[in-house]
């Protein structure tokens, strides 16, 4: 079932039943107490009729729910938190963080650092590619000129598991030293590989992928098995973006690609 945004206000009415969905999360069998040793005997602390995240045991000892967690000592509630979360996975097309400035209702500075850190741990539980993964690449944002094609632009790669999962990542350069590392670090290894002929991807090793090339200009794959070529560009820009709103679309942006 479709979780929408009326459900959501429905369970997370406000910071208390945010902070008893952590807690429910972290101790789904009730928490012991360090001190006294007695299990699932916490309750909220209020103070002056205001939440604190902190459940408290009868003898005094504090527990933090949020200790460790990317809400830990954060001036933001964790109402804007979650949804934060649920635009940035309800979205099919992601989330910027003027749209976060906008929705929620806080600086463009706590946007982004939220938007940064939601992205991390996203990117920490994404599953290696397998079976056939495409890859490509291309540069958003900003407009071109005949001059400096690329001047004002941002590169991003992009990996597809064919009926799978999408990862797409701000890099600093197109070149091999960065896009082959990328392609290791996200794909299994025995995988077929499917790529332009950028000449980048030739040094993909071959004694790890079954790599095949295919030709925009041309129709079929130049070698391997496959008889239909790429499923399309992986990243072609229906829109200009600024490029300074790409890192925040995207995975997180290497100080490189921000200078």
């Amino acid at each position: 079932m479709k979780y929408t945004i009326k459900d959501f206000n429905k369970q997370f009415k406000d910071d208390s039943a945010c902070l008893e969905y952590i807690y429910q999360q972290r101790f789904p069998e009730g928490a012991t107490c360090e001190k006294c040793g007695v299990k699932d005997h916490f309750y909220p602390v209020v103070v002056k009729n205001v939440t604190r995240r902190s459940y408290a045991c009868q003898c005094g000892f504090q527990l933090y729910p949020t200790e460790g967690t990317i809400f830990h000592k954060s001036p933001t509630s964790l109402r804007s938190w979650f949804f934060a979360m649920f635009l940035m996975t309800a979205s099919k097309n992601g989330v910027s963080a003027k749209e976060l400035e906008r929705q929620i209702g806080v600086t463009y500075k706590c946007a982004w650092r939220m938007a940064h850190q939601i992205r991390q741990l996203a990117a920490e539980e994404t599953p290696m590619l397998k079976g056939t993964v495409e890859a490509d690449e291309t540069y958003i944002g900003g407009r071109s000129n005949m001059d400096k094609r690329f001047s004002k632009k941002i590169p991003v790669i992009g990996l597809l598991e064919r009926g799978g999962d999408v990862i797409a990542k701000v890099v600093p350069r197109v070149t091999r030293t960065v896009l082959i590392p990328n392609i290791k670090d996200n794909v299994e290894g025995g995988s077929t590989l499917m790529t332009d002929e950028l000449h980048a991807y030739k040094a993909a090793p071959k004694t790890y992928y079954l790599h095949q090339y295919v030709k925009h200009s041309a129709e079929g794959v130049r070698q391997g098995h496959v008889p239909h070529q790429l499923t399309g560009r992986l990243l072609e820009p229906t829109e200009t973006v600024d490029q300074w709103d790409v890192p925040f679309r995207f995975a997180e942006a290497s100080p490189e690609v921000r200078e």
